[in-house]
């Protein structure tokens, strides 16, 4: 048949072929079937797009120093590359991708351009009606990172009436054949091993924690810190302690650290919040996983395989799968599923705006002065730290949701819109209703104190819901549970808080009711 590309004259327009910020695997689709004769690579760093929400420096900096890596390394293979850097002075200095991706295609001539599924709905949609008003054909790939394709999981949600992690966990599990007995059935007869995975430090604290793999910026790395305290000076946190893996051999190297020397004790601490203890017993792979360094089966497979040659704790080795295989397949493909609606959803009517010291952790709720105070350090926090501390009071408080959305993909340096808004209005503030998450994960402070040493020392009282020195959380949650409390008796995951509210009698009642309005009218000042 001989070389296809030889026939094609050679003033034939180049089809591009776009590898965006967080799909960074040099064996990525993008890359398959490639013909150097015609095809270009094209990566774009676009100032918009670190701008769009008021992105944390390590974020910025993590996602540049990734893509320049990637760069080099596609480079170094002799593929046609098309690099945009901040800084070309050949686009606009505060320009979008899409902005500049415009410019790149009028300047190639290109009338082909070929990309893989982006992590955004926003993105996805702009690319598209930028290439119909080019009149550009757009070839959009399926992303083969995730282990559910999108079209997959609508037919598994189709003619469900509510969609459950649990549920489609367990169908994962079968499909992919991950931790099952001889018989098809889960491995140590449960599906999920959650109950055993809720415990706190001990009251001394949690002892010596083996740590996570850091990397120590190298010239690449360390050139990007500078640009970025340079153009974004003003942006939330610090990139002192910046060590993310930044490479595809980092990123692998902290893989293998985590299964090594910590997954063992992940699964029992992994809801354990404590001071100066940021990352825990955490695999810290998620921002990886988020830049396609990384795969998803090779990220369970080598937890299988640590299980079965090392005889790791089940309930260490499923807590982790579950939360690779189930939750983050899941809310990917609620994301699609429910988009644009999603970004929209606000079902108990929140207004209130977001306070300051969300920016800048200057609060005296220690809790939120420590969660907070940490995410600034690294752009981190865990889990529950997410869920039960920062997502939690949001809700309480009343926060708009469109807010607090916007902050969470703001400062996590693993933040893609796909990962960070599901989580966001259907975990944490349950703004959707309920769509795909059974109940408001709500608790007083007495949850933060049970699972933290965060309350010592803290302004506040956690068992005090009334008075100078009650504690916000613990104010807000009854009187959230006041608000709702028609709502909360018609679930049967919620009945219990509504009969628990129920107890409290008139005088209670305005009294809670009082003191969380002045909390809320003074949101800035707690």
């Amino acid at each position: 048949m001989g070389n296809p590309s030889a026939a094609r004259p050679a003033t034939a327009p180049p089809r591009l072929r776009l590898v965006l910020g967080d799909q960074l695997d040099p064996d990525g689709p993008q890359l398959a079937e490639f013909d150097p004769a015609r095809d270009r690579i094209v990566v774009i760093e676009a100032p918009g797009e670190a701008t769009h929400v008021w992105s944390h420096k390590a974020r910025i900096a993590l996602f540049l120093a990734a893509m320049r890596h990637f760069a080099a390394e596609v480079d170094a293979r002799g593929l046609p590359l098309h690099y945009v850097t901040l800084d070309d002075a050949r686009h606009s200095a505060d320009a979008g991708l899409v902005e500049r991706l415009a410019h790149v295609l009028g300047d190639a001539g290109a009338r082909e351009l070929v990309i893989v599924e982006p992590g955004e709905w926003r993105l996805a949609r702009a690319i598209e009606d930028l290439c119909r008003q080019r009149r550009v054909e757009l070839t959009v790939l399926p992303d083969k990172h995730f282990l559910c394709s999108r079209a997959e999981f609508s037919g598994w949600a189709r003619g469900r009436r509510e969609l459950r992690q649990e549920h489609f966990y367990r169908w994962m599990r079968r499909r992919h054949r991950v931790l099952l007995d001889g018989d098809g059935g889960p491995e140590g007869g449960r599906w999920n091993f959650d109950a055993d995975n809720r415990s706190a430090f001990p009251k001394q604290g949690p002892g010596e924690i083996v740590p996570p793999a850091r990397f120590a910026p190298d010239a690449i790395t360390r050139d990007v810190l500078a640009l970025v305290e340079r153009r974004f000076a003003r942006h939330p946190g610090s990139l002192r302690d910046f060590a993310w893996p930044v490479t595809r051999a980092q990123a692998r190297a902290a893989l293998d650290r985590f299964v090594e020397a910590r997954l063992e004790h992940f699964g029992r601490w992994q809801d354990a919040m404590w001071t100066d203890t940021p990352f825990g017993w955490h695999a810290l792979l998620s921002s990886s996983l988020n830049l396609k360094l990384i795969g998803p089966r090779e990220v369970i497979d080598a937890a299988e395989r640590a299980s079965r040659e090392r005889g790791l704790p089940l309930a260490a080795v499923e807590g982790f799968v579950r939360q690779v295989l189930g939750w983050r397949e899941f809310v990917r493909g609620a994301y699609w599923h429910f988009m644009p609606q999603l970004a929209e959803a606000n079902v108990f009517g929140h207004r209130r705006p977001l306070p300051r010291w969300y920016w800048t952790g200057e609060t005296r709720m220690n809790c939120m002065r420590e969660v907070i105070g940490q995410t600034l350090q690294h752009g981190y926090a865990h889990h529950i730290q997410r869920l039960m501390v920062t997502g939690q009071f949001a809700l309480l408080a009343g926060i708009e949701p469109r807010q607090v959305a916007a902050w969470y993909l703001a400062v996590y340096v693993d933040a893609v819109e796909w990962v960070e808004l599901p989580n966001v209005a259907g975990m944490a503030l349950h703004a959707d209703g309920g769509r795909f998450t059974s109940k408001p994960y709500v608790a007083s402070g007495a949850y933060i104190r049970r699972q933290s040493n965060y309350c010592a020392g803290c302004a506040y009282r956690p068992e005090a819901r009334t008075g100078e020195r009650a504690c916000p959380v613990t104010t807000l949650y009854w009187n959230f549970l006041l608000d709702h409390e028609r709502r909360l008796a018609a679930s049967p995951r919620t009945a219990l808080m509504a009969r628990n509210a129920a107890r409290l009698g008139t005088g209670e009642r305005a009294a809670i009711r009082a003191r969380a309005g002045e909390m809320l009218d003074n949101a800035d000042s707690l």
